[in-house]
């Protein structure tokens, strides 16, 4: 079996929070947004280059997180996305048209035997990545396979009713650690921008974190 490595991406304020009444409490992050769009496009070097067998990164969601994508631009496109729901008792099909249709599963486990065997017999799978919401980030981070976390730290206050279930600390005691702008740059394959970012009158900064080992 090949192995997955998971990237959890989210927005949060200072207090982690991350969501109000089942969406998001800020609005008009058009370069935010943008930034995630071509985090989770890009490939890694070693499968964008000329002559590699073709791949594409995969987007891991909870069924809510699906449901508050505008239908117009679901499936997210360039990214294999897979919905988890514990309504999905069937196993997932092997082939889809991943420009019209999404890969659903029960579980996150079943998401990741997903990649794992599509990797071997069919695809191979760039980035891995866990976009939401609060259940999903949950059950992501009890596995070894998530290693990192990309994070939009919102500057500004917002009132919030779901929050991120891991608490971040820059003495490392959450277990996760902060890396460098540098590390940032090298891991998105971008040169990402530094410092606090505004747009709609909410601050916010880039960020990567790390599990320690």
């Amino acid at each position: 079996m090949l192995p997955v490595e998971l990237t959890l991406v989210v927005a949060a304020t200072r207090n982690m929070g991350i969501g109000r009444n089942g969406t998001l409490p800020w609005t008009g992050l058009k370069k935010e947004m943008a930034y995630f769009a071509r985090v989770t496009k890009r490939l890694p070097p070693l499968l964008n280059q000329e002559g590699s067998p073709p791949t594409m990164n995969a987007v891991i969601m909870g069924r809510k997180t699906w449901d508050s994508i505008p239908p117009k631009f679901r499936p997210l496109k360039g990214r294999l996305n897979i919905v988890i729901s514990r309504s999905h008792v069937e196993p997932p099909a092997q082939s889809i048209n991943t420009e019209t249709e999404a890969v659903k599963v029960g579980s996150l486990e079943q998401a990741i035997q997903y990649l794992r065997s599509n990797s071997t017999t069919t695809v191979p799978t760039g980035k891995v990545f866990v976009i939401g919401g609060a259940q999903i980030y949950a059950a992501a981070l009890q596995l070894k396979e998530a290693r990192r976390l990309l994070l939009t730290r919102v500057m500004s206050e917002f009132e919030c009713d779901t929050f991120f279930p891991l608490p971040l600390s820059e003495s490392g005691a959450s277990g996760w650690v902060q890396k460098s702008k540098e590390d940032l740059d090298q891991w998105t394959g971008e040169t990402v921008p530094a410092g606090i970012q505004e747009e709609s009158q909410t601050q916010y900064e880039f960020q990567m974190w790390e599990r320690v080992e």
